[in-house]
């Protein structure tokens, strides 16, 4: 059964916002309740702090969004003996099929661009069910990281997770230098899928 943060005391986050059911959008499927609020970056205090804000993408920033998942397979393929331009339609198809990939199965998500002083700096994907949250993707252009915007809001996306009695999952690359972030912050490891490991987070 979910629960609002409201319901369950948000006084154990120290910068989370109460929120209530009529911040949220609710959507039922198969017997399972998925949440929106209605204004994207709701109570992520730390994150507003760090000069972040949120929007929800529409079909015109999937140019923006191509770009932020290249920037992010970049070192991946830095090694790759390939002309530069092929590696650009890889990573470019790659992207397509992700994006098809997300929206059939998470149909329900969030799908939030990230601003940084009103600039257009990233990307969070990010589902809540009824027993848990889990963050699809998150990512930001090479510009805007090492600068503690990205450990901000995933503290915030830990306190609104906590604030209702969820857990807080994603998968990441075993070779993504934001591993040591993740494990520093408490997740933990739940599976190991090969190249990707689930993490998960609880207080």
């Amino acid at each position: 059964m979910w629960r609002f943060p409201a319901d369950v005391g948000a006084g154990k986050s120290d910068s989370a916002t109460r929120l209530s059911r009529a911040d949220f959008t609710i959507r039922e499927q198969d017997g399972v309740c998925y949440l929106t609020p209605r204004s994207p970056g709701q109570g992520w205090a730390r994150a507003a702090k760090a000069g972040l804000s949120f929007r929800r993408a529409r079909d015109a920033d999937l140019p923006f969004l191509a770009q932020v998942h290249a920037a992010s397979r970049a070192d991946a393929f830095a090694a790759a003996p390939w002309p530069d331009a092929k590696k650009a339609a890889f990573v470019n198809m790659q992207f397509n099929l992700q994006h098809l990939h997300q929206r059939k199965h998470h149909p329900h998500a969030d799908w939030l661009v990230i601003m940084r002083d009103g600039a257009d700096a990233g990307r969070l994907y990010l589902e809540r069910r009824g027993s848990w949250h889990r963050i699809i993707d998150i990512a930001l252009l090479p510009e805007h990281r090492a600068k503690g915007a990205g450990e901000a809001l995933l503290r915030d996306l830990m306190d609104e997770a906590a604030s209702c009695g969820k857990a807080l999952w994603i998968h990441v690359e075993k070779i993504n230098p934001a591993m040591r972030l993740f494990r520093r912050l408490g997740f933990t490891v739940e599976e190991d899928n090969g190249l990707y490991e689930q993490l998960q987070w609880r207080r």
